[in-house]
């Protein structure tokens, strides 16, 4: 079968069985739930074989009216090497109209997203793993409530480029926030939610290295033994301390933009930890 005879729907909730069973398929570690959220923050397509089956996914997450990524792009195994992930991404882009555009590349993509106008900006470490060792916190973190979750929102904007008030609101009600404060201010925040095997820590916002590794500190406190995973920069500094912990370096992807992003002076604060890889 070639691509040209897969159709494409709008993807809905009665696709989340079928996608589950693409991701796993893909080896990746994404529950139902996971795509569920995934969905609920974001429009997308399926693709559809004459014969029925969904052989293909793609989600483009919305950031306001300006920006927003590409993600969950799976074609069946089957049906790889067709056209079918060329014709999925011009679906998604088609969704995003001219919001400008990022996505988390494996090698094996990154030669059609560059076809594709997208421009190769950075690298994404994924470190994971049972935590191998214990973990203090500091006084400087403490537990967010409800209100603080305007400036989160802002120090997330400040940090990411764009207003991300959906995602921040929807992590909101199936996580766990905590902030850091100097001199009676916020200054960064991190997050803590169930995800594939086990929890995630992301996004991570602070001034500096020290103040994210002591909101990081906060969610491993207590957790010897669990499984967890936090997605980081190649940059940011936190590969060697998350090693150290026992959350090893188990892959990761190539951040791309379309339109190639603008140089810009590191921002403060700074992401150290994406919230996912799908929402950068």
């Amino acid at each position: 079968m070639t691509s040209d005879a897969a159709s494409f729907v709008a993807f809905s909730g009665d696709h989340l069985d079928a996608a589950t069973r693409l991701s796993q398929q893909a080896r990746w570690p994404h529950r139902r739930e996971d795509w569920q959220m995934a969905l609920a923050l974001s429009k997308g397509c399926v693709a559809i074989a004459a014969d029925g089956r969904m052989i293909g996914t793609v989600l483009m997450t919305p950031y306001g009216t300006d920006a927003g990524t590409i993600n969950m792009v799976i074609v069946d195994e089957a049906e790889r090497g067709k056209g079918l992930g060329r014709r999925l991404m011009q679906q998604a882009m088609t969704l995003a109209g001219d919001r400008r555009l990022q996505l988390v590349a494996t090698e094996d993509g990154l030669p059609l997203y560059e076809k594709l106008g997208f421009h190769r900006t950075g690298e994404i470490v994924q470190h994971q793993g049972h935590l191998a060792q214990a973990v203090a916190r500091t006084d400087a973190v403490r537990a967010a409530p409800p209100e603080d979750v305007s400036a989160m929102t802002a120090l997330d904007a400040a940090a990411f480029g764009a207003d991300r008030s959906d995602l921040i609101a929807h992590i909101a009600s199936v996580g766990e926030f905590a902030v850091l404060e100097r001199q009676g201010q916020l200054t960064g925040f991190a997050v803590l939610r169930r995800f594939g095997r086990g929890l995630v820590i992301g996004p991570v916002v602070a001034s500096d290295l020290d103040d994210a590794k002591a909101l990081v500190a906060h969610f491993l406190a207590g957790r010897e033994g669990e499984f967890i995973r936090v997605d980081t920069g190649i940059e940011s500094g936190l590969t060697p301390w998350l090693s150290s912990l026992g959350l090893g370096h188990v892959g990761g992807g190539i951040v791309m933009h379309r339109p190639a992003a603008q140089d810009r002076a590191q921002p403060s604060p700074t992401s150290f930890a994406l919230a996912s890889q799908a929402f950068g």
